[in-house]
Protein backbone atom coordinates (compact mmCIF):
# COMPACT_ATOMS: atom_id res chain seq x y z
CA UNK A 1 0.00 0.00 0.00
CA UNK A 2 0.90 3.60 -0.91
CA UNK A 3 1.24 5.94 2.01
CA UNK A 4 2.18 9.71 3.07
CA UNK A 5 3.86 10.04 6.03
CA UNK A 6 2.46 12.77 8.54
CA UNK A 7 6.02 12.70 10.38
CA UNK A 8 9.52 10.95 10.00
CA UNK A 9 9.61 7.58 10.94
CA UNK A 10 13.08 5.78 10.80
CA UNK A 11 13.49 3.54 7.89
CA UNK A 12 10.54 4.89 5.62
CA UNK A 13 11.03 8.61 5.40
CA UNK A 14 9.92 12.16 6.40
CA UNK A 15 7.08 14.41 6.40
CA UNK A 16 5.48 14.66 2.64
CA UNK A 17 7.08 11.08 1.75
CA UNK A 18 5.13 8.98 -0.61
CA UNK A 19 6.15 5.24 0.34
CA UNK A 20 5.02 1.79 -0.23
CA UNK A 21 4.80 -0.23 2.83
CA UNK A 22 2.77 -3.36 3.31
CA UNK A 23 -1.07 -3.20 4.20
CA UNK A 24 -0.81 -4.63 7.90
CA UNK A 25 1.82 -2.38 8.78
CA UNK A 26 -0.11 0.50 7.22
CA UNK A 27 -3.87 -0.46 8.53
CA UNK A 28 -2.64 -1.79 11.57
CA UNK A 29 -0.31 0.54 13.21
CA UNK A 30 0.77 3.86 10.78
CA UNK A 31 -3.05 5.09 9.76
CA UNK A 32 -4.66 4.50 13.52
CA UNK A 33 -1.80 6.18 14.97
CA UNK A 34 -2.26 9.35 12.62
CA UNK A 35 1.38 8.74 11.58
CA UNK A 36 0.39 8.54 7.98
CA UNK A 37 -3.12 8.27 5.53
CA UNK A 38 -3.21 6.45 2.31
CA UNK A 39 -2.01 7.86 -0.68
CA UNK A 40 -5.49 8.51 -2.30
CA UNK A 41 -5.61 11.32 -4.29
CA UNK A 42 -7.82 13.21 -2.09
CA UNK A 43 -5.31 12.68 0.92
CA UNK A 44 -2.72 13.95 -1.30
CA UNK A 45 -4.81 17.05 -2.08
CA UNK A 46 -5.51 17.38 1.51
CA UNK A 47 -1.68 16.68 2.58
CA UNK A 48 -0.42 19.18 -0.21
CA UNK A 49 -3.07 21.79 1.80
CA UNK A 50 -1.77 21.10 5.24
CA UNK A 51 1.66 21.03 4.62
CA UNK A 52 2.70 23.95 5.90
CA UNK A 53 0.97 23.55 8.83
CA UNK A 54 1.67 19.65 9.56
CA UNK A 55 5.20 20.27 9.08
CA UNK A 56 5.14 23.55 11.41
CA UNK A 57 3.70 21.49 14.32
CA UNK A 58 5.79 18.67 13.37
CA UNK A 59 8.72 21.31 14.18
CA UNK A 60 7.09 22.41 17.57
CA UNK A 61 6.84 18.90 18.65
CA UNK A 62 10.05 17.74 18.59
CA UNK A 63 11.12 20.96 20.13
CA UNK A 64 9.13 20.04 22.90
CA UNK A 65 10.89 16.64 23.14
CA UNK A 66 14.13 18.00 23.05
CA UNK A 67 13.48 20.60 25.74
CA UNK A 68 11.76 17.65 27.72
CA UNK A 69 14.94 15.11 27.36
CA UNK A 70 17.03 17.36 28.90
CA UNK A 71 14.68 17.11 32.21
CA UNK A 72 15.08 13.08 31.56
CA UNK A 73 18.06 12.73 30.13
CA UNK A 74 20.78 10.51 32.91
CA UNK A 75 18.10 10.41 35.88
CA UNK A 76 17.94 7.09 38.01
CA UNK A 77 14.74 6.04 39.37
CA UNK A 78 14.52 2.84 41.76
CA UNK A 79 12.29 -0.13 41.88
CA UNK A 80 12.22 -2.05 44.93
CA UNK A 81 11.86 -5.40 44.45
CA UNK A 82 12.08 -8.65 46.42
CA UNK A 83 14.99 -11.01 45.55
CA UNK A 84 17.18 -14.24 45.97
CA UNK A 85 20.71 -14.22 47.25
CA UNK A 86 22.31 -14.35 43.86
CA UNK A 87 20.59 -11.35 43.27
CA UNK A 88 17.83 -12.91 40.72
CA UNK A 89 14.59 -11.24 40.84
CA UNK A 90 11.16 -12.79 42.42
CA UNK A 91 9.26 -12.21 39.31
CA UNK A 92 10.74 -9.34 36.81
CA UNK A 93 10.44 -5.14 36.35
CA UNK A 94 8.41 -4.80 33.02
CA UNK A 95 7.58 -1.23 31.60
CA UNK A 96 4.71 -0.46 33.99
CA UNK A 97 6.86 -0.70 36.68
CA UNK A 98 9.22 2.09 35.39
CA UNK A 99 6.81 4.00 34.45
CA UNK A 100 4.99 3.86 37.69
CA UNK A 101 9.05 4.72 38.96
CA UNK A 102 9.06 7.49 36.82
CA UNK A 103 5.87 8.74 37.93
CA UNK A 104 6.63 8.59 41.44
CA UNK A 105 9.60 11.29 40.81
CA UNK A 106 7.78 13.10 39.23
CA UNK A 107 7.71 12.59 35.95
CA UNK A 108 4.51 11.33 33.78
CA UNK A 109 5.72 9.16 31.03
CA UNK A 110 3.69 7.02 28.95
CA UNK A 111 4.04 2.97 29.25
CA UNK A 112 3.86 3.37 25.33
CA UNK A 113 6.98 5.19 24.65
CA UNK A 114 9.16 3.43 27.25
CA UNK A 115 11.37 0.50 25.97
CA UNK A 116 13.28 -2.01 27.90
CA UNK A 117 15.71 -4.81 25.80
CA UNK A 118 13.98 -7.40 27.67
CA UNK A 119 12.09 -7.12 31.07
CA UNK A 120 14.97 -7.00 34.36
CA UNK A 121 15.33 -10.00 36.14
CA UNK A 122 18.15 -8.92 38.42
CA UNK A 123 19.33 -6.61 41.15
CA UNK A 124 21.28 -4.09 39.57
CA UNK A 125 21.58 -0.56 37.48
CA UNK A 126 20.17 -1.22 34.23
CA UNK A 127 18.55 0.60 31.30
CA UNK A 128 15.53 2.12 29.42
CA UNK A 129 14.92 4.33 27.03
CA UNK A 130 12.11 6.86 26.13
CA UNK A 131 10.97 7.50 22.84
CA UNK A 132 9.46 11.22 23.10
CA UNK A 133 9.20 11.95 19.27
CA UNK A 134 10.07 9.63 16.25
CA UNK A 135 13.53 11.67 16.65
CA UNK A 136 14.28 12.32 19.87
CA UNK A 137 14.99 9.80 22.44
CA UNK A 138 16.61 9.40 25.79
CA UNK A 139 18.17 7.26 28.12
CA UNK A 140 17.37 6.97 31.93
CA UNK A 141 18.76 4.36 34.26
CA UNK A 142 16.78 2.43 36.21
CA UNK A 143 18.13 0.84 39.79
CA UNK A 144 16.73 -2.27 40.81
CA UNK A 145 17.20 -2.78 44.55
CA UNK A 146 15.88 -4.86 47.62
CA UNK A 147 14.85 -1.59 49.15
CA UNK A 148 15.02 2.06 48.80
CA UNK A 149 17.57 3.35 50.82
CA UNK A 150 19.75 0.68 48.71
CA UNK A 151 23.21 2.70 47.69
CA UNK A 152 24.27 2.49 43.97
CA UNK A 153 27.24 0.44 43.81
CA UNK A 154 30.36 2.44 42.68
CA UNK A 155 31.43 -0.14 39.93
CA UNK A 156 27.58 -0.01 38.69
CA UNK A 157 27.87 3.17 37.90
CA UNK A 158 31.14 3.42 36.14
CA UNK A 159 29.88 0.39 34.23
CA UNK A 160 27.13 2.06 32.87
CA UNK A 161 28.62 5.13 32.57
CA UNK A 162 30.86 4.07 30.00
CA UNK A 163 27.99 2.70 27.85
CA UNK A 164 25.26 5.03 27.77
CA UNK A 165 24.39 6.24 24.72
CA UNK A 166 23.68 10.06 24.42
CA UNK A 167 20.25 11.27 23.67
CA UNK A 168 20.21 11.47 19.85
CA UNK A 169 18.46 12.64 16.81
CA UNK A 170 16.90 10.47 13.69
CA UNK A 171 19.40 11.95 11.73
CA UNK A 172 22.29 10.54 13.87
CA UNK A 173 20.67 7.20 15.07
CA UNK A 174 18.11 5.12 14.50
CA UNK A 175 15.97 5.71 17.41
CA UNK A 176 12.33 4.08 15.86
CA UNK A 177 11.76 0.47 15.44
CA UNK A 178 12.81 -1.06 11.71
CA UNK A 179 10.14 -0.86 9.45
CA UNK A 180 10.77 -4.52 8.81
CA UNK A 181 10.01 -5.30 12.78
CA UNK A 182 7.17 -3.39 13.03
CA UNK A 183 5.48 -4.83 9.29
CA UNK A 184 6.23 -7.88 10.70
CA UNK A 185 4.26 -7.38 14.03
CA UNK A 186 1.38 -5.35 12.51
CA UNK A 187 1.27 -7.19 9.14
CA UNK A 188 -1.39 -9.52 10.30
CA UNK A 189 -4.62 -8.17 8.51
CA UNK A 190 -8.50 -8.51 10.34
CA UNK A 191 -10.32 -11.17 8.52
CA UNK A 192 -12.87 -10.62 5.66
CA UNK A 193 -11.55 -6.72 5.51
CA UNK A 194 -13.58 -4.90 2.56
CA UNK A 195 -11.00 -2.48 0.64
CA UNK A 196 -13.45 -0.25 -0.77
CA UNK A 197 -14.76 0.05 3.05
CA UNK A 198 -11.06 1.34 3.16
CA UNK A 199 -11.33 3.88 0.99
CA UNK A 200 -14.43 5.38 1.84
CA UNK A 201 -13.15 5.60 5.58
CA UNK A 202 -10.27 7.95 4.09
CA UNK A 203 -12.08 9.87 1.66
CA UNK A 204 -13.95 10.83 4.74
CA UNK A 205 -11.53 11.66 6.60
CA UNK A 206 -10.23 13.65 4.59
Amino acid sequence: MEIILLERIGGLGNVGDVVSVKNGYARNYLIPENRALRATKANKDYFEAQRDALEKQNAERKAEAEKRAKTLEGITVTVVRQAADDGKLYGSVAVRDVADALQADGHDVERRIIDLADAIKTIGLHKASIRLHPEVEVEIRVHVARNADSPIPEELIEETQEEEVEVVAAGEAEIEPSAEAVEAAADAEPAGEDASEEEDKDSSAA
